[in-house]
């Protein structure tokens, strides 16, 4: 049951790495060339871009940490510092995400005011409250393993 449900895991964070993959390929230089055209200044638009380019590499970073989590429970050494380690590495990379959103955000306030545009604040600001809360929820999960690891070696010293 444990092997079936981290394979469930692990086809779900590939799951979530495709559309993204899919977006970069496809979508995005199509939204640079479409972009050429737009009344938006071009400075505006292309810095944006490049934000988002630039928030794949951590993010897909952090995929493969979770990933290799996921492995790490397979092989039954879920309690050690290599988790922790994972875990570590799925923090610094949701804040570095969250970080580069917050850069493109002012940027995101100009188009949206010369469009009146509210919600393309509000996703902006979405995205950059889900990466920190990732964050947030892995560096509590890593300060839990590492309480459980050092409990667990504890005991095992005194048995």
């Amino acid at each position: 049951m444990e092997r079936g449900s981290t394979l469930f895991l692990k086809a779900a964070v590939v799951v979530i790495g495709l559309p993204i993959l899919a977006l970069c390929i496809l979508a995005l230089p199509e939204g640079i060339k479409d972009s050429l055209g737009d009344p938006y200044p071009f400075n505006l638009v292309v810095p944006i871009i490049i934000g988002l380019y630039l928030a794949v590499i951590p993010f897909y970073a952090a995929l493969y940490q979770a990933f290799k989590l996921l492995g790490y429970i397979d092989k039954g050494v879920a309690f050690s510092d290599l988790s922790v380690t994972a875990l570590k590495k799925i923090k610094f990379c949701a804040f570095v995400i969250s970080g580069i959103f917050v850069a493109c955000l002012p940027l995101l306030f100009l188009i949206a005011d010369e469009d009146d545009a509210p919600g393309l604040i509000v996703m902006g600001m979405v995205l950059v409250f889900a990466s920190a809360v990732i964050g947030v929820f892995a560096a509590l999960l890593q300060k839990l393993l590492r309480h459980a690891i050092d409990i667990k070696s504890e005991n095992d010293l005194t048995v």
